[in-house]
């Protein structure tokens, strides 16, 4: 199976069809049971065309299109799908990192973002994306359409991450821009000030949104496995620093955990799924096992 998109690989969509029972009993109780919508029936904005499915309201078929095409659609509306969720992927400058591993963390949350967005889809769930370092870079509003889901890979491709970054106040930002309740789903390292970033993901939980946070580092940012001197270059500065790395290799950890812990805390007294993995572990092995655990009693 060939998709033509590059963050959306064959063998990654197989092992999420294999789990798609699973995987659609999360998405339509954990998810969609998470956002159970206050809106009943059909809004008046209308949103998209959809082809008719078996027990589709025949009174909302469009005759038009029927006339044109030759085939049924109905007209959906913006509170018709399960839910909405709204990716926020972290193109900053450190998102370009990678040590010994094959793809850099921008590029696994790439991955991560298209495998996401294709299970969402095929719940007919409403899918949106939002890419930034210190500004706002792509912001596509939620859809559920197949276009919109093309669209959203061909976006992805062509992203150039750079830049420093700003996650505390683009999510502060989003959180006031968001108007109806959805699920954010944050793809990011997380290098801000973390007493700022989780004041802004409380801010998201103040209106009532649910929030996923996938903390994406390279496993090298974890371990420090460098032992000879080392120069370190900073990707969004462009400064670079000498260091010895037995040095300073003892407080390194220290202070990575403390940055880890700080996070993991507050996201689980926030009631907020944190899921710290690194770009050694496998992008579509990491969700499955997410899944799996989040859909335990």
């Amino acid at each position: 199976m060939q998709t033509g998109y590059r963050f959306l690989e064959p063998q990654a969509l197989a092992r999420v069809k294999n789990l798609s029972l699973v995987a659609r009993g999360v998405v339509e109780g954990f998810i969609s049971g998470l956002h159970s919508s206050p809106y009943k029936g059909f809004s008046v904005e209308f949103a998209e065309h959809r082809e008719y499915a078996l027990g589709d309201d025949p009174r909302h078929l469009d005759y038009r299109m029927l006339a044109r095409t030759e085939r049924l659609y109905v007209k959906q509306y913006e509170e018709e799908t399960n839910m909405r969720v709204q990716v926020l992927l972290d193109t900053s400058g450190s998102m370009n990192y990678r040590y010994e591993t094959k793809i850099t963390k921008f590029e696994y949350g790439g991955y991560l973002t298209a495998v996401l967005t294709y299970l969402m889809t095929r719940q007919q769930d409403s899918v949106g994306l939002t890419t930034f370092d210190t500004e706002i870079r792509l912001d596509m509003p939620a859809r559920s359409s197949p276009r919109h889901f093309n669209e959203m890979m061909r976006q992805i491709e062509r992203i150039e991450p750079g830049g420093e970054t700003g996650v505390a106040e683009t999510l502060h930002k989003l959180a006031n821009r968001f108007k109806k309740r959805c699920l954010i789903v944050l793809i990011s390292d997380l290098y801000d000030d973390p007493e700022e970033v989780i004041r802004a993901l409380h801010h998201f939980r103040h209106r009532h949104h649910e929030v996923i946070v996938f903390h994406v580092l390279d496993k090298a940012e974890i371990e420090f496995p460098f032992r000879d001197l080392i120069s370190f270059h900073d990707l969004e500065s462009d400064d670079r620093i000498q260091i010895d790395p037995l040095v300073v290799r003892d407080a390194y950890i220290e202070q990575i955990q403390k940055f880890i812990d700080s996070y993991r805390r507050a996201c689980a007294e926030m009631k907020i799924d944190y899921v710290l993995t690194d770009t050694s572990v496998p992008y579509d092995f990491m969700l499955a096992r997410y899944i799996a655990a989040r859909n335990r009693p």
